[in-house]
């Protein structure tokens, strides 16, 4: 690769890169707005009770991000060797294998919304706000699960731009009419759902109009053959069972936070939550960009070129990390306040937790990013390891702490990831597993 070709591929990774940003900024400040909109205007329950319905989210996001993930990559490695035929039949199984998936969460919704708010949330005080909430959402899964698949899909076939502009709109019209709904309509907690689905369904519409462009790779096949499926699950699978991972982790965590440190111990857990999507819109916009130009240059056989979207994707994500870590740090106060909260004792706790929690995110980032790494680099073995790894052993440490040592409860989170870490270490020497793509 020469130095024009250098040049030219380095503004495509930043150009993707910050529309992967806008993408991941959308979704992120969307969820922290909602809490600081949510904590104002209706109070700490009804921040707890959005968190104790991250689980189901988090796990509906999950099915989604295999499809989309999977589908992604796979495009990437079609459009990379230009077989067309593939991209189609791969973009219809994934777009109409989203919608199916998010009807099944709608009927969930209609008959069984007091069953599922039940398995979530066994505080009588906190039950009302979190079926209110979870009804919208469960009723709006198929925009939920689609805005996911279509801005990752045209994302991949050239448009990110397209993608980051409509999720970003997506945004502002959830935030906007949230406080409507709430404030103006009077709709409580219920209002912050519906804008949410309302939000999802004007960034679909705007995300359409990618298909009828002139560049546009991604149609449609009355006889997609069902065979891909097998390879769709398997490209996002690691990615899935992280997130299904987490999911269990944040049930156990929200239960034991709750029972050890009481609703304004959970009120802290959430805002650490919602931190984590400042981390999160920087890393997914990361991993989002050396997917998707990783996985074409690897479908073009240019290791060099893949070297160096590595290389500036791991360089970005360090400097984002630290900054955000020192960010949080220096004013743990002022966040709290911001999320409605100005009493003493939560204060003085906050000040304390939040600090613990910006660090304890580095290595968690690090250790999803080096997931990725690896299943670019199709060790699947290893990103499969990590993927159980990053929150399987989270669940074991904070139950031992919390029962032990209860006062070192808020560590639990950086310890496990350092012993992950270790563990990933330990096993890659182990297996001698060498990052080279294959010929």
């Amino acid at each position: 690769m020469n130095q024009k070709e250098s040049q030219e591929l380095t503004t495509i990774f930043w150009r993707y890169l910050w529309s992967s940003i806008l993408i991941s900024l959308s979704a992120s400040i969307g969820t922290i707005v909602n809490g600081i909109i949510v904590g104002n205007l209706i109070g700490e329950s009804g921040v707890s009770a959005i968190n104790l319905t991250t689980p189901l989210l988090q796990f509906m996001f999950t099915i989604s991000l295999i499809v989309a993930s999977g589908a992604g990559i796979l495009i990437g490695f079609a459009l990379g060797t230009e077989d067309m035929k593939r991209v189609r039949n791969i973009y219809t199984l994934s777009m109409g294998g989203s919608l199916v998936i998010g009807l099944l969460f709608t009927l969930a919704g209609i008959f069984y919304t007091d069953t599922v708010t039940g398995a979530l949330c066994q505080n009588e005080e906190l039950f009302v706000y979190t079926k209110d909430y979870l009804r919208n959402m469960l009723l709006g899964a198929p925009a939920f699960m689609m805005v996911w698949a279509v801005s990752t899909l045209i994302g991949v076939d050239g448009s990110p731009r397209l993608a980051s502009l409509a999720l970003v709109i997506d945004t502002l019209v959830n935030l906007c009419l949230g406080f409507v709904f709430m404030h103006l309509f009077g709709w409580g907690i219920a209002g912050s759902s519906a804008a949410t689905v309302t939000g999802h369904i004007v960034g679909i519409l705007i995300m359409c109009y990618h298909f009828y462009g002139k560049n546009n790779h991604l149609h449609f096949t009355w006889k997609p053959q069902a065979y891909e499926w097998k390879n769709i699950i398997s490209q996002g699978a690691p990615l899935a069972i992280a997130s299904i991972c987490l999911t269990l982790l944040l049930l156990s965590a929200n239960h034991i936070f709750l029972n050890t440190q009481g609703e304004n111990g959970l009120f802290i857990f959430a805002i650490c939550m919602n931190l984590l999507q400042i981390y999160n819109l920087f890393l997914a916009g990361t991993c989002r960009t050396l997917q998707s130009l990783g996985a074409i240059q690897i479908g073009k056989k240019d290791k060099e070129a893949f070297r160096l979207v590595l290389n500036k994707s791991f360089m970005f994500i360090t400097i984002s990390m630290l900054s955000t870590c020192l960010l949080i740090s220096l004013f743990p106060g002022i966040i709290t306040r911001v999320f409605g909260s100005s009493e003493p004792s939560i204060l003085a706790e906050s000040n304390h937790v939040l600090r613990i929690f910006a660090v304890s995110f580095i290595p968690f980032c690090y250790i999803y990013f080096i997931m990725i790494v690896y299943k670019l680099y199709q060790q699947d073995q290893m990103a499969l390891f990590i993927s159980f790894a990053l929150s399987l052993t989270v669940i074991p440490v904070l139950w031992v702490i919390s029962h032990f040592a209860p006062e070192l409860t808020w560590y639990s989170y950086l310890i496990a990831y350092l012993l992950e870490i270790i563990m990933i270490v330990s096993l890659h020497k182990m297996t001698r597993a060498k990052f080279q793509l294959a010929d």
